[in-house]
């Protein structure tokens, strides 16, 4: 007797299109997503040649300046004189990290006029966001 199989060939071809389908959904995922990681709005800043990446985390606070000396936080727009009253509402505890991003044109009395009011709504750790140095070839 012989098995009923016997005739059957096996495929050794591995079948890849469900990982394609896979990978591609996941590729428009991430560059949907990606852009909404960024938090404030977009802003010209400066370069330096020593800057740390930051952690992409939800609980930083973001504040932009843009050319026209508006100010945001994050793409929330508000006056100057109402950014302390803001910053005291919405941040509960006072050793969280807020970062200033600020356009660099923005003249620099400008920009520590808006570091004081962060100050005075009791704002103990603030940073500055700088892009990294361009290195130009000769």
């Amino acid at each position: 007797m012989t098995p009923k199989f016997q005739n059957k060939k096996y495929i050794a071809d591995i079948n890849v299109t469900p990982f394609v389908d896979v990978m591609l959904v996941l590729l428009i995922i991430f560059m949907i997503t990606a852009p909404l990681l960024v938090r404030g709005i977009k802003v010209d800043v400066p370069e330096t040649k020593s800057v740390r990446t930051l952690k992409r985390t939800s609980d930083k606070i973001v504040i932009s300046i843009d050319k026209n000396r508006n100010i945001y936080i994050d793409k929330y727009k508000l006056k100057i004189d109402k950014l302390t009253d803001y910053l005291k509402r919405i941040v509960t505890n006072k050793n969280q990290m807020v970062f200033l991003k600020a356009d660099k044109n923005i003249p620099y009395g400008f920009i520590v006029k808006v570091m004081g009011y962060i100050k005075d709504a009791g704002i103990e750790k603030l940073g500055i966001i700088a892009e990294p140095e361009i290195k130009k070839s000769k």
